[in-house]
């Protein structure tokens, strides 16, 4: 029997064994404040490529200090943080699994010490501190960052990168109107709101020949915020970009009440898919094997993206295989125990 969920996929020069990717969720595990990986990452990614997860991204890693969400976080910021990345990407390979890395900038959500920026300076609520509004020079500044985070992903071998521009943090920021206020060309209409991103990804694409992702989050659940039909428009311009995939969320840029439920983002995924034709991934509470397959068969998405329930099951490619009444090859060292 053929599923979708476990056909293969190509981006470029990049084959994934599988549709089943795991999401980039932050661990708050880099004890130390400087951003290095822990034997707590190398344990927690390389066991879901043992698990046989098709794709393995590594969380959100700031590319400047001030951009990390919290100062446990992973950072891309040095070159010091190279080794450690590759060592982590070779030994999930060995487990056939390919890689990407989330390169991210926290803007007025972060709660690192100091001053934290943001296109406007508004806070995100009265718990966060209110952001420095950034110049055109410090803009300029950390669209290099982002250059310059992809460069060290290049060299840490990594096969895809995703910028992160969802879920409130600084690309979403400059996106959104409700946390946009500036009136020079990186704010008011649409177009300029978009072009920090813009910027963002030019600067990656003069590194990086590879697969290139974004995640978004294609709806503010705000009045007079954005919408997906909004993010139609914005992910048009991505594709004439030359970005492969869009990594479709929600939420995050204001506080907004969010109804939750299996596939809730699901439908935005479809739209940006099939009106701006660029091929999307799936993400939010998809659990079941059965609706991953009718993502994929229904062309509502191509990549279907597993957060928690990996978090719950490291094993969840076994579990998906058996729930559509397939075989899946087992790690060698499991054979007795797949059966």
């Amino acid at each position: 029997m053929e599923t979708a969920l476990f056909s293969p996929y190509t981006i470029k020069n990049v084959t994934l064994k599988n549709r089943i990717v795991m999401s980039p969720m932050c661990m708050y595990s880099s004890h130390n404040k400087d951003g290095m990986l822990q034997d707590w990452h190398y344990t927690h990614y390389i066991s879901r490529a043992v698990g046989q997860v098709g794709l393995i991204m590594v969380e959100a890693a700031a590319v400047t200090p001030q951009g990390r969400i919290s100062s446990q976080d992973l950072g891309i910021w040095s070159d010091k943080h190279i080794p450690g990345f590759k060592k982590l990407v070779e030994m999930i390979k060995v487990h056939g699994a390919k890689t990407a890395i989330q390169i991210a900038h926290a803007g007025r959500k972060a709660t690192v010490e100091g001053d934290i920026v943001a296109p406007s300076a508004i806070s995100f609520n009265e718990r966060y501190k209110t952001p420095k509004e950034l110049t055109i020079n410090e803009i300029k500044e950390i669209v290099e960052a982002f250059k310059d985070g992809a460069r060290r992903a290049k060299e840490a071998g990594f096969d895809i990168i995703e910028i992160h521009g969802a879920h409130g943090y600084l690309i979403n920021e400059f996106l959104s109107p409700l946390s946009n206020k500036r009136v020079d060309e990186y704010g008011g209409s649409s177009e300029n709101r978009y072009r920090f991103l813009q910027e963002v990804i030019e600067a990656v694409k003069e590194v990086w020949n590879g697969p290139l992702f974004v995640r978004i989050s294609a709806n503010d659940y705000k009045e007079d915020g954005l919408t997906p039909a909004d993010y139609v428009d914005y992910t048009k311009r991505m594709k004439d970009q030359g970005v492969d995939l869009i990594d479709v969320s929600s939420g995050g840029v204001a506080p907004a009440k969010i109804d939750v439920y299996p596939g809730y983002q699901v439908g935005f995924a479809d739209m940006i898919r099939n009106e701006a034709d660029i091929p999307t991934g799936a993400v939010g509470l998809i659990t079941k094997a059965v609706h991953a397959e009718e993502i994929l068969k229904n062309n509502r998405a191509d990549l279907i993206f597993i957060a928690r329930e990996l978090l719950r099951d490291p094993y969840w490619p076994r579990t998906a295989a058996k729930e559509l009444g397939i075989s899946i090859e087992s790690p060698k060292q499991y054979d007795r125990g797949w059966l």
